[in-house]
């Protein structure tokens, strides 16, 4: 894949999972791809695990997914996505390996907000 299908492919995977269709979704995926929560220290291996953790989530949507930004290579792309549901706004950093057309591993950080420091305050600027 050239670096601009690279980044139209992960557009179509946030669009896919837009449609809150965990398995239409999964069809991007590679088989027996790989998903990694470093923060937590679990994988979950293949489609089907892919499926039912997304299907299983504990908050109840409609989930949406809405992309911040894209940064791709040929074969890699780190995405920076807002993710909402009903009760949770979340930000997710997800590092992609793209190989074949498909998604063979993603890496993905759910980084918590949480307040600015007051000793900062002088120098920053509020979004």
């Amino acid at each position: 894949m050239m670096r601009e299908q690279t980044r139209q492919f992960i557009e179509q995977f946030w669009q896919a999972m837009n449609t809150n269709d965990w398995s239409a979704a999964s069809a991007l995926l590679h088989e027996e791809c790989v998903l990694e929560y470093p923060q937590s220290g679990e994988r979950f291996r293949g489609r089907e695990a892919f499926i039912a953790l997304n299907g299983k989530y504990p908050v109840v949507g409609p989930w949406r997914f809405d992309v911040q930004r894209i940064i791709a290579e040929e074969r890699e792309a780190v995405s920076a996505v807002t993710v909402t549901a009903p009760t949770i706004t979340a930000l997710v950093v997800s590092f992609f390996e793209v190989r074949d057309s498909t998604i063979w591993h993603i890496t993905e950080y759910w980084p918590e907000a949480f307040d600015a420091p007051t000793w900062r305050a002088q120098w920053a600027e509020h979004q």
